[in-house]
């Protein structure tokens, strides 16, 4: 239809025709015809959205293409803690390079740190083939996986390990590392046995710590720790209970030490609590068993303490140490208190006096005077104020003593004594040598036990004889006790002579005496002759 106005004509879009049923209200279905043209305007919507997707995905690909054919790391990117992101393989390596040289290694044990280069230990960085690793990690999934969900890589370096020089290089530094072990032992304090546990010891093992390096490089270098492994080397001796409850027991005693003078017949005592013989016990390991212990008093303070006590006893007198000690640790082990020791004289000098003889100094001495001519050799003369050496009187008592029995003869009262325990035993007349044999006066001891000896020089078989002193020290003759003696087995002489001098040195008593005697007096009986 058309219209007139303003002198133009204007085309009407005619609407379309609705039709109401009857109520006056259009139908709902009526409305679809309006709304038409929605579904085409949201397709181009989505073809909008779908082409600026894929602008975008050209560009990132293209950033990509154009990133992975560079020489850069990935952003992000760190070697050995280093942040070498966004750097040429070129630059990584010789960040990486100079970072290197400041690497430190630790070398540990349980108590100890060594620090060491790990150049020293045949370690190098290959910083170009690390350089290179970094850079193609930035280009592989795995890598790139790790970058998108951390937001960093973390690359690997790139290690070389000389094992030969790792091995020498810990060899050198063995002697350090190694502890040897320490045995179980037991010591002495205030009177009580105590243990001290054995340790065990240990050797660097260089094989075992280079194949560990070998296995854990990389973590090593990372931690900047290798733990050193070792050989364990077992104690020899870890019980010591045996030798621990011995000497408990035996320390639960107090000891009494007695120095026996055989010269002055004097006894010496000193008493040693626990307290004090205890610090002498030394412990060792048994030469014959290295497994076991064994204990002795073989040590200083005990030495030190007996020299002190044998220093009182003045006269030139002393203790033989290694004897004396020996009986100590004899006496404990057989489960006594009581020990006796023998005191021993040094040589002594004498001052020559105007009308003296070598005979008349032996009998002032007590020592018959070829011994006194044997210790100043060359000495052809004596003058008055002449110091001359006496020989020690125990060399006249050569055995070991036998303290509780005592023979003593009286020349002057020609009569013989024995004591046993200090109490008169038997007393009985006697004998001695003639003026131009006379029986020598001192301390002498019964040295042998001859049923019938024969005396060559004066043709004498003498019954039951008792050996005591060698009048020369270079001859086999003695002087001793006899019987009646005889010269054809049968007639006895000086049988009504006793109690005068009638012999050539001997002392001579009654035969049945001189059995007696000789069964009763063992070889070290002392026997004293007085003038």
């Amino acid at each position: 239809m058309k219209t007139k106005g303003m002198g133009k004509q204007q085309v009407i879009q005619e609407q379309p025709t609705l039709y109401f049923p009857a109520g006056g209200q259009p139908a709902a279905d009526l409305h679809f015809s309006a709304q038409a043209t929605r579904p085409r305007r949201a397709r181009r919507g989505v073809w909008l959205l779908v082409l600026f997707v894929l602008m975008l995905l050209t560009a990132v690909t293209g950033v990509a293409t154009l990133f992975y054919a560079s020489p850069l790391l990935l952003p992000g990117t760190q070697v050995m803690g280093v942040n070498v992101g966004g750097l040429s393989v070129n630059d990584t390596a010789v960040t990486l390079s100079n970072q290197w040289q400041q690497a430190g290694l630790t070398l540990e044990s349980e108590t100890a740190t060594w620090p060491v280069s790990p150049s020293a230990m045949g370690i190098e960085l290959d910083a170009w083939a690390t350089a290179e690793r970094a850079h193609a990690d930035g280009r592989s999934p795995d890598g790139l996986w790790e970058w998108i969900t951390t937001g960093r890589l973390a690359v690997t370096p790139v290690y070389t390990l000389d094992t030969a020089v790792a091995a020498t290089y810990l060899e050198s530094l063995a002697p350090q590392w190694e502890r040897a072990p320490v045995n179980a032992t037991v010591h002495v304090s205030n009177g009580q046995a105590q243990a001290t546990p054995a340790a065990n010891g240990q050797s660097l093992n260089v094989a075992a710590t280079v194949a560990y390096l070998q296995q854990y490089q990389a973590a090593v270098l990372a931690h900047g720790r290798l733990p050193l492994s070792y050989t364990l080397i077992p104690a020899a001796i870890t019980d010591v209970t045996a030798v621990l409850q011995q000497l408990n027991q035996l320390l639960s005693r107090t000891l009494i030490l007695q120095g026996y003078d055989p010269i002055s017949d004097e006894m010496f005592t000193w008493n040693l609590p626990p307290e004090v013989w205890g610090n002498w016990v030394a412990v060792t390991i048994d030469p014959e068993n290295p497994t076991l212990l064994r204990w002795d008093f073989d040590s200083p303070p005990a030495r030190v303490y007996l020299e002190e006590q044998a220093n009182k006893l003045g006269d030139g007198r002393y203790l033989q140490m290694d004897a004396t000690l020996r009986q100590l640790a004899e006496t404990i082990r057989n489960g006594e208190t009581t020990v006796t020791a023998r005191v021993y004289h040094h040589p002594t000098s004498y001052v020559v006096q105007a009308g003296d003889t070598l005979a008349s100094i032996g009998r002032v001495v007590g020592i018959p005077y070829p011994w006194i001519q044997q210790a100043n050799p060359g000495l052809s003369g004596l003058s008055p104020g002449q110091m001359i050496t006496i020989p020690s009187l125990d060399e006249m008592l050569p055995l070991p003593v036998v303290p509780h029995k005592r023979i003593i003869v009286s020349i002057s009262q020609q009569r013989v004594q024995a004591l046993e325990n200090g109490q008169l035993k038997w007393d009985w007349p006697a004998s001695t040598g003639i003026a131009s044999s006379p029986t020598a006066p001192g301390i002498f001891q019964v040295q042998s036990h001859e049923p019938n000896a024969y005396a060559a020089n004066w043709n004498l078989w003498m019954p039951n004889f008792l050996g005591i002193y060698r009048p020369v020290p270079t001859s086999d003759f003695m002087n001793g006790f006899h019987g009646f003696p005889n010269r054809d087995g049968y007639n006895l002489l000086w049988t009504n002579n006793l109690g005068a001098p009638v012999t050539y040195g001997c002392i001579l008593i009654s035969n049945e005496n001189a059995q007696a005697l000789y069964e009763w007096a063992e070889e070290g009986t002392v026997v004293e002759i007085r003038e």
